[in-house]
């Protein structure tokens, strides 16, 4: 009797392996949808179209983004982890993956286990900007009045847990100053409202406000890198403006749901690296401020090591901050 069961788990995992070689032959057969977890317009929005149409190209088939924005990119997320793990539905999310789980008490998932790593895409240098007509020239004129103002002063950003959220915050404790916080569905919304001067300050990402700063729409006043920026080069680093040691960058990244078979991640690995090398792309995240990771990081283990110890990271100081949701 044992060696028949012995015989049927061979025979069972043979079906298994077979149908699993299968599906990767003839992946992709249909049209793959890309999650992006923010209202259409923002920075993750414009990075995963460019991304997403160059792939389309490699994987000869469809890919469309979608937008399921809301609760600070965990609706979109949810959805990715509960969808079928066929490769077929996939996230691109931002730094938010690793602080929800310190952000919400009631994750409904796993974030490092509910999810199969692909590979990093971008990290994109973030940006301190306000209204065109903020009457502050210079960051140390910007300290001065938001600290005099600050029950006066309004911050957006893209919701709880967003990059612009997170910026913010580190913001407020470095200048030791609490300002009115005005959270709205996604960047391109507080963007929005930034330009038309019905908020007055943000941080946000290169890639939403390098045309905007260009155009003189907007004012700015640093970058949160070690470093200047390429497309913004006469823009000092917050860190050169009197915050030494502020720092932060936005990564985001590729996963398909628990589960997905290795084969098809493998393919998707491979595609995601020749969009990162398309010259297309490389030429309009360079417009953007920013630039493809290299290659050796468009990997799952990787990412799946970089996630951890972002996670790692960014716990401690959300949870100091006190900011939580339900």
């Amino acid at each position: 009797m044992d060696m028949i069961r012995y015989m049927a788990a061979l025979v069972a995992a043979g079906f298994l392996l077979v149908s699993t070689v299968g599906h990767a032959q003839d992946y992709p057969a249909r049209t793959i949808s890309v999650i992006v977890p923010f209202a259409a317009g923002g920075p993750t929005d414009t990075v995963t179209r460019l991304v997403a149409q160059s792939m389309a190209r490699s994987l000869k088939q469809t890919v469309i983004v979608e937008n399921v924005g809301g609760a600070g990119g965990t609706l979109g997320a949810a959805r990715v982890a509960k969808a079928a793990a066929d490769g077929y539905t996939l996230l691109l999310h931002h730094i938010g993956q690793a602080t929800a789980p310190a952000l919400y008490r009631k994750l409904p998932y796993d974030v490092l286990t509910d999810f199969e790593p692909i590979g990093l895409v971008t990290e994109v240098p973030m940006t301190l900007v306000t209204r065109k007509d903020f009457p502050a020239r210079d960051f140390q004129e910007l300290l001065s009045h938001v600290r005099r103002n600050a029950q006066k002063v309004s911050y957006g950003n893209a919701g709880l847990g967003s990059a612009s959220h997170l910026c913010g915050m580190l913001f407020m404790s470095a200048i030791q100053t609490d300002l009115v916080t005005v959270p709205y569905k996604g960047t391109g919304p507080a963007m929005n409202d930034l330009l038309g001067g019905q908020i007055d300050l943000m941080c946000d990402q290169t890639t939403n406000t390098t045309g905007p700063i260009r155009s003189g729409k907007i004012k700015v006043y640093g970058v949160t890198t070690h470093s200047r920026v390429p497309s913004l080069p006469e823009v000092r680093t917050l860190s050169e403006s009197g915050l030494p040691g502020f720092e932060v960058s936005v990564w985001h990244a590729l996963y398909a749901p628990k589960g997905t078979p290795r084969p098809v991640i493998d393919r998707l690995v491979t595609a995601l690296r020749e969009a990162l090398r398309d010259p297309l792309v490389k030429s309009r995240f360079a417009e953007l401020g920013t630039e493809p990771v290299a290659e050796a990081k468009v990997s799952p283990d990787t990412l799946r090591t970089f996630l951890k110890s972002e996670v790692d990271r960014w716990g401690p100081i959300i949870r100091k901050a006190g900011v939580y949701a339900d």
